[in-house]
C-alpha cells in the first residue's frame, strides 16, 4: 500500500470515528456536536450574546444563529433581549437545556485530550504541524470549523 493510500485510510478512520460519535451524542440527547458546544458555553457564562458565542467557539454568526434557532425550538435554551438596550440579546439555558447537557455522553475530545496532555510538547508540536498541513493540502484552512468535532449534518445543518 502506498503512503498516500496508507494516510487516506487514516483520515477516513478519523471521519468515521467523528460521523459515530455525532450520531451516539444525536441518538443519546437528540442534538449535535455544534448545539451541544453552544449549550456548553452558555452554561458556563448565561448571558452570553450570540456574537459573543460565535467568538468562543470560532464558527461564523450566521452558523451560530442558525444553531441557536434549533436550540431554541427544541426548548432547550431562550433568547431574552436587555430592557435597556433593545439591540442586545442574551442567552440562557432552559431547565430542558441543563437536563440535555447532563444527560450527554463524554466528548471525544475529553478523552483525546487527556491523551494529547499526556506526551512530549514537541510531539504536540509536530501532530499539529502535520495536521495543518493536511487541512491545507485539502484546501481545508478556510473551512467553518469548531474545536469540537462532527460530521454531516444530523438534524438539517469543549472547548477545552
Amino acid at each position: 500500500m502506498e503512503k498516500y493510500e496508507e494516510l487516506f485510510v487514516s483520515i477516513r478512520q478519523i471521519i468515521r470515528a467523528i460521523d459515530l460519535r455525532s450520531k451516539k451524542l444525536s441518538k443519546a440527547v437528540g442534538i449535535t456536536g455544534p448545539q451541544l458546544l453552544v449549550l456548553q458555553e452558555v452554561l458556563a457564562a448565561p448571558g452570553l450574546t450570540s456574537k459573543q458565542v460565535s467568538d468562543s467557539i470560532n464558527l461564523s454568526q450566521a452558523t451560530v444563529t442558525s444553531i441557536l434557532d434549533r436550540l431554541e425550538i427544541k426548548q432547550l435554551l431562550v433568547r431574552k433581549r436587555d430592557s435597556i438596550d433593545r439591540r442586545k440579546v442574551s442567552l440562557y439555558l432552559t431547565d430542558q437545556g441543563v437536563i440535555t447537557l447532563n444527560d450527554a455522553p463524554r466528548a471525544m475530545e475529553e478523552s483525546f485530550i487527556e491523551k494529547f496532555e499526556n506526551i512530549e510538547a514537541w510531539e504536540q508540536t509536530l501532530l499539529l504541524s502535520s495536521v495543518q498541513r493536511i487541512a491545507s493540502m485539502m484546501n481545508a484552512e478556510e473551512l467553518d470549523a469548531a474545536p469540537m468535532l462532527k460530521i454531516g449534518e444530523i438534524d438539517s445543518i469543549h472547548k477545552p
